[in-house]
Order: C-alpha cells, then sequence, then structure tokens
C-alpha cells in the first residue's frame, strides 16, 4: 500500500496550493482529482478576479496578503512550466458607491485600518474614466419582467466609485493551478489524475487512515484535506465530520457571461468593476469581450444542486446579466449566441469559506471558497499547512484558534474566523464580488 504524509483532495488552486505549501515543509504529499489535470474543474471556470476589498477586516487581510502572492508569483513558485507562467493582469477595480453598500464607507474604513490603497473618486472622475458608463440608478436590481427595469430612478445618479489600484485578474486561471502542480512536484509532491476517492478510511480510534479510490486502490495516509469543491459537502458525509458542524456548504450553479465590448481595445485598457446598483461585476475577457457576472440579487432565483447531475446549458438568466449590464453600458450589443461559462460554486451559508480542522482527528478542510477564493488561494495554502501542522503535533484549534501572519503585509490572520463552527457572519456581502 502506497503511504503519504497527507492526501489533499482536489487539485485545483487551493488544493494544489495545500499541496505545495505542505510539500516545502517536508510533507510526502499527494493530490487526488477525479478530473484529468490540475485546476480542470472550478478553477478552470473562474472569474479569477484579484482584489482586495472585502465587507469583512479580516476578510481583506487575507485578501491583500493574497495580492502580493499573485504579484510575485514567479518567485514563489521558484519553478519553470513549461506551459508558461500564468499573468496578473493589474487592471484595478473600480466599485460602485451605492446605498446598498453604504457608500463604500466600512469598506474604506477597513482600507484605512490595513494600510490598503485606494482612491475615492466622485462622479465627475468615475466618468471621466469611465466614459462608456451611464451613472443613472438603477437599483433595487429587477429582472426584465419585473416594472421599471432599465428605467433609471428618476435623476438620481451614481455617488462615485472607490478605486482600488491592487487589483486584477489572472488571463487563465487554469494554469495557475497547474503551475503550482510543478512547483508541487519539485518540491517532492505527487498528483493522481482521473480518480475519485470513495470512502475514506478510519483506523479503530476514529482517526483518519488514508482513502479508497474508485478503482479499489486503499492509500495510507493519516492526514486527508477536503478540498472537493463543489463536491465538498459529499466528502464531508464521507469522513462522518459534518455532525458538529454550524457552518456548511453547497453547490450552487452559476452563469457568466461574455458579451462583445462596444469600446475599443477593451480587452486591454478596461477594469474590474463592481456595482450593486444593477448587482453585476465585470472584467475584461480576451478578444474584446467584457465578462459580467452577478452579484446575486434577491430577485434572482438560486439554484442549487446536485454536482454530479445538473444542467450544463445557459439559461434565461444569462440573458438577465447581459441587459442588466446594458442598463450601465448603453452602447452594449447582446448577440443572439450564448457564449460564457456555465459551472459551479461551492458557497458556505454565509459566502465565507471554512479553513479548519474537524471533528474528526486528521480531517481538514478547506471548503466554501468558490467563487471568492480564487485570489487567496496562495496565502490559504500557507494558512492551512500551518493550520495542519500545529494541529497534527497536538495543538487544540478549537479551543485556541491559531494566527497566521502574512509573509508580505506582515498581518495577523485569525484562522479562526473561518471556523467551521462559526455563527453565520452578517458582515458577509452573501455574494461572489460585493
Amino acid at each position: 500500500m502506497q503511504k503519504f504524509d497527507a492526501i489533499i483532495i482536489g487539485a485545483g488552486v487551493i488544493g494544489a496550493a495545500i499541496g505545495l505549501e505542505l510539500a516545502r515543509k517536508g510533507w510526502k504529499t499527494l493530490n487526488v482529482d477525479m478530473l484529468p489535470a490540475a485546476g480542470y474543474g472550478s478553477t478552470s471556470a473562474s472569474c479569477a478576479i484579484i482584489r482586495t476589498h472585502y465587507s469583512t477586516l479580516a476578510g481583506s487581510a487575507i485578501a491583500y496578503e493574497g495580492y502580493f502572492y499573485w504579484k510575485n508569483w514567479a518567485k514563489w513558485l521558484a519553478t519553470e512550466d513549461e506551459s508558461g507562467l500564468a499573468e496578473f493582469r493589474e487592471t484595478g477595480c473600480a466599485v460602485m458607491k451605492t446605498a446598498d453598500n453604504g457608500y463604500m464607507a466600512k469598506i474604506m474604513a477597513n482600507m484605512d485600518a490595513l494600510s490598503i490603497p485606494y482612491e475615492d473618486w466622485d462622479n465627475a472622475t468615475l466618468k471621466s474614466r469611465m466614459a462608456h458608463y451611464d451613472t443613472s440608478l438603477f437599483a433595487p436590481a429587477k429582472r426584465p419582467e419585473m416594472a421599471g427595469f432599465g428605467a433609471p430612478d428618476g435623476d438620481g445618479e451614481l455617488a462615485g466609485a472607490v478605486y482600488f489600484p491592487c487589483a486584477g485578474y489572472i488571463t487563465d486561471p487554469q494554469l495557475s493551478a497547474h503551475n503550482e502542480q510543478r512547483a508541487t512536484e519539485a518540491a517532492g509532491g505527487k498528483f493522481l489524475f482521473n480518480r475519485r476517492v470513495t470512502e475514506i478510511n478510519k483506523s479503530d480510534d476514529g482517526a483518519v487512515c488514508g482513502v479508497t479510490l474508485d478503482d479499489g486502490t486503499e492509500i495510507a495516509s493519516p492526514v486527508v484535506v477536503n478540498v472537493g469543491g463543489p463536491h465538498s459537502s459529499k466528502v464531508n458525509d464521507m469522513a462522518g465530520a459534518a455532525g458538529d458542524m454550524k457552518i456548511n456548504t453547497r453547490a450552487l450553479k452559476q452563469e457568466v457571461v461574455h458579451v462583445p465590448s462596444p469600446v475599443e481595445d477593451y480587452d486591454q485598457i478596461g477594469m474590474v468593476t463592481s456595482d450593486s446598483d444593477i448587482s453585476c461585476y465585470t472584467r475584461p475577457e480576451k478578444g474584446n469581450f467584457i465578462l459580467v457576472g452577478s452579484e446575486d440579487p434577491p430577485c434572482d432565483p438560486r439554484e442549487w444542486v446536485d454536482p454530479d447531475d445538473y444542467d450544463e446549458n445557459f439559461s434565461e438568466q444569462w440573458r438577465v446579466q447581459a441587459l442588466r449590464c446594458a442598463q450601465r453600458i448603453p452602447e452594449l450589443g447582446i448577440p443572439s449566441a450564448m457564449k460564457g461559462v456555465v459551472s459551479l460554486y461551492d458557497v458556505s451559508e454565509d459566502w465565507i469559506p471554512i479553513y479548519d480542522c474537524s471533528s474528526v482527528p486528521g480531517y481538514y478542510m478547506a471548503i466554501g471558497s468558490s467563487g471568492n477564493q480564487f485570489k487567496n488561494a496562495p496565502i490559504a495554502g500557507a494558512m492551512m499547512a500551518h493550520l495542519i501542522e500545529r494541529v497534527q503535533a497536538g495543538h487544540d484549534h478549537d479551543a485556541e484558534p491559531l494566527h497566521f501572519t502574512g509573509p508580505y503585509t506582515g498581518c495577523d490572520i485569525e484562522i479562526g474566523f473561518y471556523s467551521r463552527n462559526r455563527e453565520i457572519n452578517r458582515e458577509s456581502s452573501f455574494s461572489v464580488l460585493g
């Protein structure tokens, strides 16, 4: 029987980062993924937005730390990849100031507390930087069949925007996971693809002792880490780890729209935007397209699905998001052919991930991360490696939550913030990018 110090279920951008950080600590690691390559699942479908603003102080601290990993991507990897390195296109991010987000007052306070740079734009500045934008108010977000859709709300306008320069996106998110795979392999870690974990094995005392794969292979390890993305809740059930959890996860279908940009060279000059007035976020997409995602307004139904059995086709939601974006960009053309991405998020009740140990000795979780944690993958890997090492050495993380110091910013990151046993955090935006 093969034996490893840690088995990581999943080889997406977070799973590969955990494998890398543990391997660099001298652990013999194995990432197992049911798909054919690293980053082939939710990671490949990610909008891969890098940003520093969050509705919580803790979220902002880890995001700012994550920014520097991407800024210094080649240095962190310290490994060549025959496929090249993922590119961080640092466009900046403009967040519209609306009544819904408190005109960004709390977010700016978080930035000030952590010395994260930003610019407070008035409407004149916003219009000068984004001349293609109609600054009329349209809130609350509506569906096209609802009265008033597309009609400005009186003569009011946006109250400006807050611009975050330390932001942008990764042009090829799957490549970023492949980069991590190569770095992990250089540190001695292993990867196994096209194999699904069907059982998490336990010893007589209830502790993890390995996994069984779908071909009957058993692999021994005292540590198993669930980074299963949309399948995370199924993996937790296999481990018998869900019993004491106050926060759980489930798979949510999401659609991302790609529409041609009316602005010339937008894929070169455009920036990331977040606009709670129309409940859309955008970023440039290759081919001079605009990528449009939803900020999940209350009027839109949420489609919770079985990750092994769901409709992978576009739905009416594609058209809804495109039309919402057209409210802000009146010259936007909406083609009849639907282009974009249909995929799944792994979402917790408050849209904040779980980075934690569990009630099962040797079983750990980095889950509920889809949608808004791509940017944090490298720092999440380092943080999880620290947590696993300390807990395996006897530390009681539930009784005395661990902290982790960000190597770039020196920020104190409270790992207990991401506990499976936390209460729902009402400070969360409860969306992918809010």
